[in-house]
C-alpha cells in the first residue's frame, strides 16, 4: 500500500471504519485488507437498519455503505443519521454499476466520495485516510463516476464542490443547496458568471432547474442564511473571518460564491 503515513504505527491514530457487508466475497476480504493496513474495521450485514444502529452506536470515523440495501438504501441512511446525529462519520458509497443518477444523489444526501464496484481495496484505504486529512503519496483514484469529462487522476469538481457546502453548514434537503451548488460549479468553470451574476449566473442555473433566475436567487439567499445559523463558526469564520468576527452581517450571495470558488481554485490548482 503506497502511503507516507502509516497510521498502524499509532494506535490512538487508529481510523475507525464501519463496513455494511459482511459477504465472503466482498465484505469479509475488504475488511481484512483495511485492518492489514492498520484500520480498525467493524462487519455489519449489509441491512440499512443494522448499519444505521451501527453509525449511532459505534461512532465510527468512516462509514462504508452499499448505494442499495434492504430496509435503508445508501441515501435514505445518510438522511435519518443526519437528523439523528451531531457527529457523522465519512459516508462513503459503493455501488456495483456506474449510475450517474445515484451517484449525484448519494452526493447531495452527504457521500463524501462514491466508487464503483470492483476496486482495489489498498486504493480505498489511501482514499479514506486522505478524507480523514492525512497525506497519502503516490495514491492511485478509484474509480468513480460523476462527469466523467475530468480525467481519472483529477478530483471530480462536482465532489469537490459538494464537500466543500457541506462543511459550511449547507443543508442538502432545500432547493437552494441545489442552485448554490450549480452556482460555484458554473464560476469555476468560468469566471465571467461571477462578473454578471443577475444577468448570466441566475438565468443559467435557472434554465438547467426550471425555474426563474429570481428564485433561484432567493433560494440560494434563504440556503446561505441556513448555513450561517446552523453551521460551525470555526468553519465559517476560516472562510469568512472577518463578518463573522465582526457582525458585519451575512455575505451576499455573490460575496459567498466567489469565496467559496476561490478557495476551491488555491486549493485544486488544476479548476483555475
Amino acid at each position: 500500500m503506497s502511503t507516507s503515513t502509516d497510521i498502524s504505527k499509532d494506535k490512538s491514530k487508529k481510523i475507525k471504519v464501519l463496513l455494511g457487508d459482511d459477504s465472503e466475497e466482498y465484505g469479509v476480504k475488504c475488511a481484512t485488507a483495511l485492518r492489514e493496513a492498520g484500520f480498525f474495521c467493524i462487519i455489519r450485514p449489509k441491512d440499512g437498519n443494522i448499519i444505521l444502529d451501527a453509525v449511532k452506536d459505534e461512532a465510527p470515523d468512516v462509514a462504508i455503505l452499499d448505494m442499495w440495501m434492504p430496509n435503508l438504501d445508501a441515501v435514505e441512511l445518510m438522511r435519518r443519521a443526519r437528523r439523528s446525529l451531531k457527529n457523522l462519520p465519512i459516508f462513503i458509497v459503493a455501488t456495483p454499476c456506474d449510475n450517474e443518477f445515484a451517484i449525484r444523489q448519494a452526493m447531495a444526501e452527504g457521500a463524501r466520495y462514491c466508487m464503483v464496484k470492483p476496486f482495489d481495496y489498498s486504493v480505498l484505504g489511501d482514499r479514506i485516510k486522505e478524507l480523514m486529512g492525512y497525506e497519502v503519496a503516490g495514491a492511485e483514484p478509484l474509480p468513480y463516476s460523476v462527469n466523467s469529462s475530468l480525467t481519472a487522476s483529477s478530483p471530480d469538481i462536482e465532489i469537490v464542490v459538494t464537500e466543500m457546502i457541506h462543511m459550511l453548514g449547507v443543508p442538502a434537503h432545500i432547493k437552494g443547496y441545489h442552485y448554490l451548488r450549480a452556482a460555484i460549479i458554473y464560476s469555476i468553470k468560468d469566471p465571467q458568471m461571477l462578473e454578471s451574476v443577475t444577468k448570466i449566473m441566475y438565468p443559467t442555473v435557472a434554465k438547467d432547474f426550471g425555474t426563474t433566475p429570481s428564485r433561484v436567487e432567493r433560494a440560494i439567499r434563504h440556503t446561505i442564511e441556513i448555513a450561517w445559523d446552523r453551521g460551525d463558526v470555526e468553519t465559517l469564520n476560516s472562510f469568512f473571518g472577518y463578518t463573522v468576527n465582526t457582525g458585519k452581517g451575512k455575505p451576499t450571495n455573490s460575496e459567498f460564491i466567489a469565496l467559496v470558488t476561490d478557495r476551491i481554485k488555491l486549493r485544486y490548482r488544476q479548476f483555475a
